[in-house]
Order: structure tokens, then C-alpha cells, then sequence
């Protein structure tokens, strides 16, 4: 049986809504766009929301924004998709890495603490916390890190949209909260992302990051019974969504909490099939949240992983890594001073992780013949 590692779940409702937009005069950013952030406001009990190309052109303009650049410090997890780290490198400013909690994978405050009180310079300027998995962090905990130093706080929300904890959802602490759209995302429009913050001022300057810096969009320049000419207030970039992209988005914002549903009551059906097995160990989401479930990731001795990821897929078993440690990429080892050891937390979860298939489209049989092979491949390996 052939298990495919994720399915999209889009249907008829996102082709009308597309086809609609094709039959209308705006393809670029228009009102579509509008009436997706607009929604993904309301999701989120956001101020403002920006849709932009993808989570790294967001997160980038987010920093430029904020003013980080060349002798900047930002501190982010080393277990994480490489685009956290990458987006701070190409604003000039340098990456500090912070240890991650063993059990969560996600940033441990303690850790951040521990680098941020090794600043005597004072070079950090940010943390961005990532919500790996779909279980978000302690945001009040972390606010209030942040605060002590006069930080700004930033999240990546790749894998948490619906996620909560003690209440508390994306973007309602931090300065800015940046989501991704890519094609195995619980919200997709297959590249895509946006930038939810509560500070206005904020919020202005990356609505004129987003294109070239100019001050109108071309849906604004008819609006009035004279032309207006658009005026370029700051350098800028080109990442703005475009109408075709949130009209595939904007029937997804109805079915998020059912589709999380779906796959938590999937995930845990992987926990009762795993229960008792000494070979394989499963995370359970933390009491005090609403788990995203965007992944289901599993651990396994680091010497028979690679080993079992190439089994499962030759048995035509979907399956991924997330993620190997950022610091031990060829680029951060040569250029950027990090090695093997750095942050043993984040790689030892790096070296025996693999995430299964996760999507709410799956099927009971599907899941047991997944956990069928990985058992017995594993007690292969193991003997």
C-alpha cells in the first residue's frame, strides 16, 4: 500500500471561488486579498493582517522594518525550517541559536535567557520563537523575556495557525507574527504567507515594504474621480499576495478548526497504535494548549534512522525529517562559526526524528499500515 506523505484537501469551493476571480479585473492584490486579511484578522483577534508571497519574504520585511541589520544580533531555535535563519543573515544582522526544551523541541526559555545574559554589548535586538509542530511556546513567558531587555518579539507560525496556549493565539503577544501558505501547510494556497501584528505604525511600513515602498496600490488609484499619482516613500521589496492566491485561501478560513480536529483525532490514533512500543517514542501536545497538529513526528535511535526513513520509503511510505539542526548545515558550520555539539538538545531531536504522514484526508487503514511497516522495519534494525 502506497501512503502519500500529505494531500492537499482542496475542493470545489476553492475552484469557484478562483474561477470567480479570474472572471474579474483584478488578478494582482485587490479586493480578494482584502477580504482574506480581513479575515485572518478576525481568526486571529488581530489588528492588522498582510499577505505576502511567502513566510520568508514576510519575515524578512518584517526585520527590515524593524530597523535589524549589519551588527544586529537575533536570537531564534537551531530546530527549525533553515528560512528563520536565513531571513535574519540577509538583513546584515548575525544569528544566535539558543538551545531548545527536549521534550517540545521549541526554544527553552532558560537557554534564552543564558545567551541573552552573555550579550554584554547589548547586540540582540530580537527573538523569534518558532511553534514547531503546531505546539506554540509560552508567549507570556517569552513576552516578558523580551520586555526585560527592551526586544522586539517576533513568531514564526508556519506550522500554527489554529494553535493556542492558555488562550493566548499567533500574534496576540508578540510585535509581529509570520505565517506560511506553502503547499503542505494546514491553510495553503501553494506559496503564500502573511504578517499579523496589533502595532499600526508597524503594520504601515510593511504594507510599503511589501511593494517597492510606494505609498498606493494599483486598486486605490481609480477610486476617486481624479487620478492619483503614487508617490515611492521608502526602498522596498516585491512580496505582495495577489487576488488568485487569496481566493484559494479564503474558503480554507471556514474549515481550519474542523480540519485540526481531523487531525488531531489522527494523531492520536497514532498514540494508542505506538502506545507501549519501546523502539518508537511519540510527543503528546502540552495540557495547557491547543495543538495545531500540523505535524506528527516521532523519535527513534539516531544510529537506525536514516536507515529506517530509507525503508518506509521504499515501501512507497511518505515520510520527512523536521528538521536536521540549522547549525550543522555546511553554510552556518563554514561561515558562521557553529559545530557539532553547539546545541545538543536540538540535535539529538534533529538526528532521530520523522514526521509520518499528517493530513485530515487520511485513512484508518492508511495509518496502521504505516505503523505496521515502521514497527517491523524498526525491530529489524534494532536486532
Amino acid at each position: 500500500m502506497k501512503v502519500s506523505y500529505y494531500k492537499h484537501g482542496l475542493g470545489q469551493d476553492e475552484i469557484e471561488e478562483v474561477t470567480q476571480t479570474l472572471h474579474s479585473l483584478f488578478l494582482t492584490t485587490g479586493p480578494k486579498t482584502s477580504e482574506f486579511e480581513k479575515g485572518f484578522s478576525e481568526l486571529l483577534n488581530a489588528k492588522h493582517t498582510l499577505g505576502v508571497t511567502s513566510w520568508t519574504m514576510g519575515n524578512f520585511i518584517t526585520l527590515k522594518a524593524l530597523n535589524i541589520g549589519p551588527g544586529d544580533l537575533v536570537l531564534t531555535t537551531p530546530l527549525t525550517y533553515i528560512a528563520t535563519a536565513n531571513t535574519i543573515l540577509h538583513t546584515g544582522a548575525e544569528v544566535v541559536f539558543a538551545d531548545v526544551d527536549p521534550i517540545t523541541g521549541n526554544l527553552d526559555p532558560s537557554e534564552v535567557t543564558k545567551v541573552i545574559e552573555q550579550d554584554t554589548e547589548k547586540k540582540i535586538k530580537a527573538i523569534i520563537v518558532v511553534h514547531l509542530y503546531g505546539q506554540m511556546v509560552d508567549m507570556s513567558l517569552f513576552r516578558e523575556i523580551a520586555d526585560e531587555r527592551n526586544l522586539f518579539l517576533l513568531e514564526d507560525c508556519a506550522h500554527c495557525v489554529e494553535g493556542s496556549r492558555n488562550d493566548i493565539q499567533p500574534s496576540n503577544l508578540s510585535d509581529a507574527a509570520v505565517f506560511s501558505f506553502y503547499a503542505t501547510k494546514n491553510l495553503t494556497c501553494g506559496e503564500g504567507g502573511a504578517i499579523a501584528t496589533n502595532n499600526t505604525e508597524l503594520f504601515e511600513k510593511l504594507k510599503a515594504l511589501r511593494l517597492h515602498g510606494v505609498d498606493t496600490y494599483a486598486k486605490d488609484q481609480h477610486k476617486s474621480s481624479h487620478y492619483r499619482h503614487w508617490d515611492m516613500e521608502i526602498l522596498g521589496y516585491k512580496c505582495n499576495m495577489n487576488d488568485i492566491q487569496a481566493s484559494l485561501l479564503i474558503p480554507q478560513l471556514k474549515k481550519l478548526e474542523s480540519n485540526r480536529k481531523k487531525r488531531e483525532v489522527l494523531s492520536r490514533y497514532y498514540d494508542q497504535l505506538l502506545a507501549g512500543s519501546e523502539i518508537v517514542k511519540f510527543t503528546s501536545s502540552l495540557e495547557d494548549s491547543v495543538h495545531a497538529h500540523h505535524l506528527y513526528t516521532i523519535r527513534v535511535s539516531p544510529h537506525i534512522r536514516d536507515d529506517l526513513l530509507s525503508m518506509l520509503s521504499s515501501h512507497g511510505i511518505g515520510v520527512g525529517v523536521n528538521f536536521r539542526a540549522v547549525h550543522l548545515m555546511k553554510y552556518y558550520r563554514e561561515n558562521c562559526g557553529f559545530s557539532k555539539g553547539d546545541f545538543p538538545a536540538a540535535e539529538l531531536i534533529g538526528d532521530s526524528t520523522i514526521s509520518l504522514p499528517l493530513y485530515p484526508g487520511l485513512k484508518i487503514n492508511e495509518q496502521e499500515h504505516v505503523i505496521q511497516k515502521l514497527l517491523e522495519f524498526s525491530s529489524k534494525l534494532t536486532k
